[in-house]
Protein backbone atom coordinates (compact mmCIF):
# COMPACT_ATOMS: atom_id res chain seq x y z
CA UNK A 1 0.00 0.00 0.00
CA UNK A 2 1.37 3.42 -0.99
CA UNK A 3 1.31 6.23 1.52
CA UNK A 4 -0.74 9.27 0.52
CA UNK A 5 1.46 12.25 -0.34
CA UNK A 6 0.17 15.63 0.75
CA UNK A 7 1.60 18.77 -0.80
CA UNK A 8 1.21 21.83 1.39
CA UNK A 9 0.46 24.80 -0.88
CA UNK A 10 -0.51 27.29 1.84
CA UNK A 11 2.55 29.41 1.33
CA UNK A 12 6.01 29.41 -0.17
CA UNK A 13 7.35 29.94 3.37
CA UNK A 14 6.05 26.69 4.91
CA UNK A 15 8.10 24.47 2.63
CA UNK A 16 11.29 23.20 4.22
CA UNK A 17 13.91 21.63 1.96
CA UNK A 18 15.09 18.18 3.01
CA UNK A 19 18.71 16.99 2.71
CA UNK A 20 18.27 15.78 -0.87
CA UNK A 21 16.79 19.11 -1.91
CA UNK A 22 19.60 21.04 -0.21
CA UNK A 23 22.20 18.92 -1.98
CA UNK A 24 20.51 19.50 -5.34
CA UNK A 25 20.49 23.26 -4.70
CA UNK A 26 24.14 23.30 -3.64
CA UNK A 27 25.18 21.34 -6.73
CA UNK A 28 22.97 23.16 -9.24
CA UNK A 29 24.69 24.75 -12.20
CA UNK A 30 23.97 28.47 -12.10
CA UNK A 31 24.30 31.48 -14.36
CA UNK A 32 22.75 34.85 -15.04
CA UNK A 33 19.01 34.28 -15.30
CA UNK A 34 18.39 37.81 -16.56
CA UNK A 35 20.53 37.07 -19.60
CA UNK A 36 18.98 33.62 -20.04
CA UNK A 37 22.27 31.99 -19.07
CA UNK A 38 21.16 30.00 -16.01
CA UNK A 39 20.92 26.39 -17.25
CA UNK A 40 18.99 25.23 -14.18
CA UNK A 41 16.31 27.92 -14.56
CA UNK A 42 16.19 27.35 -18.33
CA UNK A 43 15.65 23.62 -17.77
CA UNK A 44 12.93 24.26 -15.18
CA UNK A 45 11.12 26.72 -17.46
CA UNK A 46 11.37 24.32 -20.40
CA UNK A 47 10.01 21.44 -18.33
CA UNK A 48 7.11 23.55 -17.02
CA UNK A 49 6.22 24.76 -20.53
CA UNK A 50 6.33 21.21 -21.86
CA UNK A 51 4.18 19.81 -19.04
CA UNK A 52 1.59 22.55 -19.55
CA UNK A 53 1.64 22.42 -23.34
CA UNK A 54 2.87 26.02 -23.66
CA UNK A 55 5.55 27.62 -25.82
CA UNK A 56 7.41 29.03 -22.85
CA UNK A 57 7.32 29.45 -19.08
CA UNK A 58 8.79 31.94 -16.66
CA UNK A 59 10.31 31.11 -13.27
CA UNK A 60 9.33 33.35 -10.38
CA UNK A 61 10.68 32.83 -6.87
CA UNK A 62 7.45 33.21 -4.87
CA UNK A 63 3.77 32.39 -5.05
CA UNK A 64 2.95 36.04 -4.36
CA UNK A 65 4.97 37.13 -7.37
CA UNK A 66 3.24 34.49 -9.50
CA UNK A 67 -0.19 35.69 -8.32
CA UNK A 68 0.62 39.33 -9.06
CA UNK A 69 1.98 38.52 -12.53
CA UNK A 70 -1.09 36.42 -13.33
CA UNK A 71 -3.47 39.15 -12.17
CA UNK A 72 -1.64 41.75 -14.26
CA UNK A 73 -1.56 39.52 -17.34
CA UNK A 74 -5.18 38.38 -17.12
CA UNK A 75 -7.02 41.55 -16.16
CA UNK A 76 -7.54 45.16 -17.11
CA UNK A 77 -7.09 48.14 -14.82
CA UNK A 78 -10.42 49.02 -13.24
CA UNK A 79 -11.71 45.45 -13.25
CA UNK A 80 -12.57 43.30 -10.28
CA UNK A 81 -11.03 40.04 -9.11
CA UNK A 82 -13.52 37.81 -7.30
CA UNK A 83 -11.96 35.33 -4.90
CA UNK A 84 -12.71 33.29 -1.77
CA UNK A 85 -12.51 35.37 1.42
CA UNK A 86 -9.56 33.28 2.62
CA UNK A 87 -7.61 33.53 -0.64
CA UNK A 88 -3.93 34.36 -0.25
CA UNK A 89 -4.24 37.18 -2.78
CA UNK A 90 -6.84 38.85 -0.53
CA UNK A 91 -5.57 38.04 2.96
CA UNK A 92 -1.81 38.33 2.56
CA UNK A 93 -0.94 40.32 -0.53
CA UNK A 94 -2.37 43.56 0.82
CA UNK A 95 -3.19 45.97 -2.00
CA UNK A 96 -0.81 44.33 -4.48
CA UNK A 97 -3.50 43.76 -7.11
CA UNK A 98 -4.64 47.37 -6.85
CA UNK A 99 -1.11 48.75 -6.97
CA UNK A 100 0.36 46.43 -9.59
CA UNK A 101 -2.62 45.89 -11.88
CA UNK A 102 -5.24 48.49 -10.98
CA UNK A 103 -7.60 45.68 -9.97
CA UNK A 104 -9.94 45.67 -6.97
CA UNK A 105 -10.07 42.37 -5.05
CA UNK A 106 -13.58 41.39 -3.96
CA UNK A 107 -13.78 38.52 -1.47
CA UNK A 108 -16.81 36.24 -1.29
CA UNK A 109 -17.74 34.05 1.66
CA UNK A 110 -16.38 30.59 1.06
CA UNK A 111 -16.76 27.11 2.42
CA UNK A 112 -13.24 25.76 2.92
CA UNK A 113 -11.76 28.00 0.24
CA UNK A 114 -14.31 27.20 -2.47
CA UNK A 115 -16.78 29.64 -4.01
CA UNK A 116 -19.64 28.43 -6.18
CA UNK A 117 -20.51 29.45 -9.74
CA UNK A 118 -23.78 30.89 -8.41
CA UNK A 119 -21.86 33.15 -6.01
CA UNK A 120 -19.75 34.47 -8.88
CA UNK A 121 -22.84 35.04 -11.05
CA UNK A 122 -24.63 36.89 -8.25
CA UNK A 123 -21.56 39.00 -7.48
CA UNK A 124 -21.19 39.91 -11.15
CA UNK A 125 -24.78 41.15 -11.47
CA UNK A 126 -24.10 44.26 -9.42
CA UNK A 127 -20.88 45.28 -11.10
CA UNK A 128 -22.41 48.07 -13.21
CA UNK A 129 -24.35 49.63 -10.34
CA UNK A 130 -22.71 53.01 -10.95
CA UNK A 131 -24.29 53.19 -14.40
CA UNK A 132 -27.87 52.96 -13.07
CA UNK A 133 -29.87 56.12 -12.57
CA UNK A 134 -30.20 57.20 -8.98
CA UNK A 135 -33.48 58.47 -7.65
CA UNK A 136 -33.44 60.98 -4.86
CA UNK A 137 -36.49 61.56 -2.68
Amino acid sequence: MTAEVIVDLRSDTVTRPNATMRTAMANAEVGDDLSGEDPTVNQLESLAASLLGKQAAMYVPTGTMANQLAIRAMSRPGSELICPSRAHVYCYEDAGAARNAGVQVRPLHDELGVITPDQVTTAGKGRHHHLRRCRFS
